[in-house]
């Protein structure tokens, strides 16, 4: 099909040859594009916004094609949220939670805890009613104990892929948007277990937590001069080894193990000796558990910037761990092997995820823990591999290092878990109890009843849409009306701001409800169809419009009737002047060649004459009607009120064609550069196009009123050419700004001094350089410098320094000159006096009105307040650099703080007005944020992390990162000096600088810490 533009101009070509009086039915169905063929599918690629006919490319290929039954769904398959079979069930991660499911699973992993966990006796009698549980309401556990049995029970024998921990973390009171420490949070919860389990009367389960994490070592102390021992005893749940500079676990026991030598001031106080000795101390490893918990200390505190932060070195670890050469008493059993790896992804203390790789202890095989995910790894081994490739890169980043057969180097493991190994296979089968696997099983019917619904709700949708697709099939094949007029002919309108058809589009799309037909703005201003709609219409049958009026409702519904003849006569009016335009552009261009004679001619505005013909389209366009606000509304939405408000008036003040020499008082203007003479001949063409034009003949006399006016302003402009002159060579010195006095510097020649407002000189200053322009200045007004009772608002010391530029001072003859020339309010001088009889004398300075202190304060006070609660003000950050680190040559020379200081300065004498020089950047502030918002805001702008930066201004340190702006004295344009600290090696770690903006408060208030 033809382009949209072609097929407009098809449907009115017919005007050219055509009169308005001539127009018939024919044409009239010719405008609205009756007469098109349809589109074919396949032939036409998308839909014709020209042809009302052409139903092709309205989204109908979904439904007339072949159908895959997903399509007609949004719901998942249920069975996906089935455990798989020999597969274990994950956990939700409920938004940070991560670290708590990861301890979680290597926990239930731990079969004897599990079994020892199972035999503690619940409290949850009420709720088991003899063999049975109650339906008509959820159990809640009540205790820590009971929550962790209902939660080992569901990941042992749920059918669901991952169960929700919600009841856990939230009897915890743990923050699920914060991650927290996750070595603090196993040490802090191994406590809590171990104290809620140690009022239990079985020993096996009051002693759990002892007998599999609980070992034990001595800090020994031994005296260098008598040889004495000090041993001090104590239990440990894990070995926390230091592994900043070492590559392998080894060197990590062996360092947690050295000795320490206590000299010096650390001397050791000997209860032999009896005084301070030199010594040695080391751990000594006494007894070891059946699981050895190793923390690798990567997240350390940085002492320079007072934050954690975390080490992305790699260590080396071996699947067999041997700990005899390690323990004191040898010739047990110590070879351990690994049967967890936690592992945190990310380069920041603060954020990253936490995952767990744990050892199935009854198969062998290794399984990766991602919360509701879980991976079984190939052939029984460990790959930590694909871990290490996630970590983010950075520029400093090392090679991770070779490892042999059974063993595995990490950079993101952070607990290593071993366990004894023993020659037996684990034969230990953990059933769980009744009372919980009734729990269990009441969860998987609750999960069966789910995946029942889903799937019934999966075939409904399915079946509605299987018979929607054969009522779209069957409708579409009927739903075109064909080219020309039939009884069935119907029209169907809907109006669009972005793309055609979109009622229909709609209709044939599932996922949007299909609202009523709405055809109102498409009607002309003679409630019938629009002929400049039908590119944004469709045609169809009256078999359809009977479906979709009857289903949808909606209106009005546009027939054959609809077809307004009103609209295409006054169209082909249009279309015929515009034309004729062409022709009588070129007409009248040839008559405005030949001279006027005589007193034929008519005036005609100049400006009129350069655009008469885009006027003349304009006019003709507004005959024709507004396309885009037909009847006001669009699609049912009423045009914005202000945007029209605004078109109109500025339509208003457009002149209409030859209104550009009318003057004020509706006559002839009386400059003749802006009009000129034409023709007759030409004035009757341009009628024509504008009929209520203001017609002028030559002859016409031009505005009397205007002339008056004119011989008025020549007048004036002549009386004020003479005042300036006369003022500008009265106070040649106060014109041109010379041979001022100066307060701090007072003349010797006078002891008088007058003030006028600077406001007052700057304006006469306005009016001599332009009297024509610029209105006399009548008065002094120098009520502006005093307060409502007649008291000055200025200090003698205030007029030396910063309200010097709001006054003006006055030599004692200019200030005759000033009474002459002007009217004077209020007389302001200041005297200078000597007094007392001792020699050299002391001098004073009077004004005259006094002080009035009152207002003076007062005004001191507006003036601080409006400097300190500003909302929106520009201030500068400079950075400065020390001399040390400054190694730039002598072409440019880097500022520090001394220099920088003085280079302000010299601004200030030149300018009040604030420049930026190089490394300093302008941030939008308001009063009321703090020092810490503003140090985020530099920290983007400068690359420096808040804990990096010192802020100073005119010397001031700011440190209190809680005070606002405001309170700080930072004001409208300060600059404030920024002195960075080392910055951050890896601008990734700036996701620390955003996380420890916030206090961190760790575990405080939660249930770990007794709360």
């Amino acid at each position: 099909m033809a382009p949209r533009l072609q097929l407009e101009k098809a449907a009115w070509r017919w005007a050219e040859t055509v009169r308005p009086e001539e127009v018939s039915q024919e044409h009239i169905e010719t405008a609205y594009r009756i007469w098109l063929e349809p589109c074919i599918r396949g032939v036409c690629r998308r839909n014709c916004k020209g042809n009302p006919n052409c139903l092709v490319g309205i989204g109908e290929h979904i439904w007339l094609g072949e159908i895959d039954e997903n399509s007609f769904h949004n719901i998942d398959d249920p069975n996906c949220e089935r455990r798989k079979k020999n597969s274990f069930v994950g956990l939700t991660n409920l938004g940070a939670t991560c670290y708590v499911n990861t301890f979680l699973q290597v926990w239930f992993l731990n079969l004897e805890l599990r079994q020892a966990l199972y035999l503690c006796p619940s409290t949850c009698s009420d709720y088991v009613m003899g063999d049975s549980i109650q339906e008509e309401k959820d159990y809640e556990p009540q205790t820590i104990c009971e929550h962790l049995q209902y939660l080992f029970a569901l990941l042992q024998n749920s059918n669901r892929r991952y169960i929700d921990p919600s009841g856990f973390v939230k009897a915890l009171g743990l923050d699920t948007g914060q991650q927290q420490d996750a070595q603090e949070f196993s040490k802090l919860f191994m406590s809590l277990l171990e104290d809620t389990l140690s009022k239990q009367k079985n020993p096996d389960v009051r002693n759990i937590v002892q007998q599999q994490f609980c070992g034990e070592y001595a800090y020994v102390t031994v005296c260098n001069q008598c040889g004495r021992e000090s041993k001090l005893l104590s239990k440990f749940y894990e070995l926390e080894l230091n592994i900043q500079g070492h590559k392998q676990l080894t060197d990590c026991i062996s360092e947690f193990l050295k000795e320490e030598k206590l000299e010096g001031d650390n001397r050791y106080f000997c209860e032999n000796c009896q005084s301070k000795q030199n010594a040695t101390r080391k751990i000594r490893l006494l007894s070891l558990p059946c699981t050895l918990n190793l923390q690798l200390m990567r997240f350390v505190f940085d002492r320079q910037t007072g934050h954690k932060k975390k080490l992305n070195t790699y260590i080396g670890f071996s699947e067999i761990l041997d700990m005899e050469p390690y323990v004191e008493h040898k010739g047990g059993s110590y070879v351990y092997e690994l049967s967890a790896v936690l592992i945190h992804r990310g380069v920041s203390a603060y954020s990253g995820h936490y995952i767990a790789h744990v050892k199935d202890p009854q198969s062998g095989e290794w399984y990766k823990f991602n919360d509701e995910d879980i991976e079984k790894m190939e052939g029984k081994k460990l790959q930590l591999g694909i871990e290490e490739d996630l970590a983010e890169p950075s520029k400093s980043q090392t090679r991770k290092p070779k490892c042999g057969k059974g063993t595995h180097c990490s950079r993101n493991a952070y607990m290593l878990v071993y366990r004894l190994q023993t020659q037996e296979k684990p034969n230990t089968i953990v059933q769980v109890p009744a009372f919980l696997q009734e729990l269990v099983d009441r969860d998987n019917s609750k999960f069966e009843e789910w995946c029942i619904e889903m799937a019934e709700m999966r075939k409904q949708s399915v079946d509605k849409g299987k018979a929607k697709h054969e009522e779209v099939k069957e409708l579409y094949q009927r739903l075109p009306a064909g080219a020309g007029l039939s009884k069935c002919f119907t029209y169907l309108i809907f109006y669009i701001q972005q793309h055609p058809c979109e009622w229909l589009q709609k209709w044939l799309d599932e996922s949007t409800p299909t609202k009523p037909i709405d055809n109102h703005a498409c009607l002309c201003s003679h409630d019938k169809l629009h002929p400049d709609k039908i590119s944004i219409m469709k045609r169809i049958s009256e078999y359809a419009a009977d479906i979709f009026y009857s289903r949808y409702g909606g209106g009005p519904r546009l027939t054959v009737k609809a077809l307004c003849k009103e609209c295409v006569v006054e169209r082909c009016r249009v279309l015929r002047l515009k034309n004729q335009l062409n022709e009588d552009y070129k007409t009248v261009n040839n008559l405005l060649k030949a001279t006027v004679k005589g007193n034929d001619g008519f005036w005609v505005g100049k400006s009129s004459l350069r655009s008469w013909r885009q006027l003349a389209l304009e006019q003709l366009d507004e005959q024709d009607g507004d396309v885009d606000q037909s009847n006001g509304k669009m699609n049912g939405n009423t045009l914005n009120k202000e945007e029209s408000k605004e078109e109109r008036k500025e339509e208003e003040e457009e002149l209409n064609f030859n209104e550009d020499i009318l003057c004020p008082h509706g006559e002839l203007c009386i400059s003749e550069n802006e009009r000129r003479l034409v023709s007759k001949e030409a004035w009757n063409k341009l009628q024509q196009y504008f009929p209520k034009a203001p017609e002028f003949p030559s002859y016409r006399e031009c505005c009397s009123q205007c002339k008056i006016l004119e011989r008025e302003g020549e007048e004036n402009e002549a009386l004020h050419k003479m005042i300036a002159n006369e003022q500008k060579t009265s106070l040649p010195n106060l014109f041109q700004d010379k041979n001022r006095p100066c307060l701090s510097n007072w003349p010797e020649d006078t002891d008088v001094l007058y003030i006028v407002s600077q406001f007052f000189v700057e304006e006469w200053r306005k009016f001599v350089r332009k009297p024509t322009r610029c209105s006399p200045v009548s008065s002094v007004g120098n009520s502006a410098l005093l307060c409502p009772h007649g008291g000055l608002m200025f200090t003698f010391a205030s007029m030396t320094k910063e309200d010097s530029k709001l006054i003006a001072l006055i030599w004692p003859g200019e200030w005759q000159m000033i009474q002459k020339l002007f009217v004077v309010d209020h007389v302001i001088k200041i005297t200078r006096t000597e007094v007392g009889d001792v020699n050299p004398s002391e001098t004073q300075y009077i004004s005259e009105p006094k002080l009035c202190p009152e207002c003076r304060e007062g005004l001191l006070c507006q003036q601080q307040r409006d400097l300190r609660e500003y909302t929106q003000a520009t201030i500068y950050v400079h950075k400065v650099v020390d001399n040390k680190k400054s190694n730039g040559g002598t072409k440019r020379q880097k500022i520090t703080h001394q220099n920088y200081i003085a280079y302000q300065k010299q601004v200030i004498r030149r300018s009040m007005r604030h420049r930026k020089v190089r490394g300093e950047k302008a941030l939008l502030v308001s009063a009321n944020q703090t020092l810490k918002e503003l140090k985020i805001q530099i920290m983007h702008a400068f690359s420096v992390a808040p804990f990096d930066q010192n802020l100073s201004i005119d010397g001031k340190i700011l440190s209190d990162d809680c005070a606002t702006l405001g309170t700080l004295g930072v004001i409208p344009e300060s600059v404030i000096l920024l002195k960075a600290d080392e910055p951050i090696a890896d601008y990734a770690a700036m996701d620390d600088v955003m996380q420890v903006c916030m206090p961190e408060e760790g575990f405080k208030g939660t249930g770990l810490l007794g709360h």
